[in-house]
């Protein structure tokens, strides 16, 4: 599908998504998960492409796009069809009751900031779980799409990482000092001497520190080794539950600690994250 030098309406995003569901009604949740991240990426790339506008939400940080919307509403109207009793959690609004209490939790553009910004730095995510989003009993799976890459990770407690149907290597066990973190700490927040003193000595126990703004690329990195760790505080599910089951099927480990009067999201290399949990409880 082509979408240059025009924009695309409801009634197009419709016919894409009927298409789409014809071609995969046959999918496993494993299946469905990869092409759905797959094409809401895609559909972002080529709607960037022909030229998009971006509204604030709650900063100039904090964006949303067309592409965002689109991209959503095609993951989510598949969904409602081909899995009409599962859940929807949504980044941009989607939301459906859980009647078989599997939930899909999507993000259709995560890094929008980049995205809109022309960066090439973000991607497409979704998570299926069961129980409260919040607070899961299990994520079945974490699928990621890259566009600019071209990559696509995969995995879950019985699906081992893979990235573009490959299986990554796996997360190798180091400390905290021979290897990399990356962060994301908003300016809004170095104010508060409290918090920056958690991160700070979380920060200070690495190699080296990345922040580079779309949180399930990063910790889809982790999990093929291209990073070590990852630390954010006061995540979304959307943005959190995708990479949390790459991560743990690459054999890394995640925690959520509470310090500095947020939650703090973790994962990485087990000693690694061992020290980061020790180093936030100080």
């Amino acid at each position: 599908m082509s979408t240059s030098n025009q924009k695309i309406t409801k009634e197009m995003l419709e016919s894409i998504a009927k298409t789409f569901c014809v071609a995969h009604q046959g999918d496993d949740d494993a299946r469905l998960a990869q092409a759905l991240v797959y094409n809401a990426g895609r559909l972002a790339w080529r709607m960037r492409e022909a030229g998009i506008s971006t509204k604030q939400k709650t900063s100039v940080s904090d964006v949303v796009t067309e592409a965002d919307e689109a991209a959503e509403f095609l993951v989510s109207h598949v969904l409602e069809t081909l899995r009409p009793d599962d859940g929807i959690l949504g980044e941009e609004g989607s939301s459906h009751a859980s009647a078989s209490g599997k939930t899909w939790v999507i993000d259709p553009v995560d890094g929008t900031y980049n995205f809109a910004s022309g960066s090439d730095y973000w991607c497409s995510a979704l998570a299926l779980c069961t129980g409260d989003p919040s607070q899961p009993d299990e994520v079945i799976l974490g699928a990621v799409h890259r566009p600019a890459m071209g990559y696509t990770w995969f995995g879950g407690p019985q699906f081992p990482t893979t990235r573009d149907g490959k299986k990554v290597a796996g997360i190798t066990d180091a400390e905290a000092g021979q290897i990399c973190l990356a962060s994301y700490i908003h300016p809004t927040w170095v104010a508060n001497d409290e918090l920056m003193g958690h991160w700070r000595r979380v920060t200070e126990l690495f190699a080296t520190v990345r922040m580079l703004g779309a949180g399930s690329v990063d910790l889809a990195s982790v999990a093929d080794g291209t990073l070590g760790c990852w630390m954010q505080h006061s995540v979304k599910d959307w943005d959190w539950l995708p990479g949390k089951a790459l991560v743990e099927a690459a054999g890394g480990v995640t925690a959520e600690v509470p310090a500095g009067g947020v939650v703090w999201k973790i994962a990485g290399a087990p000693t690694a994250v061992e020290q980061m949990k020790e180093a936030l409880n100080r």
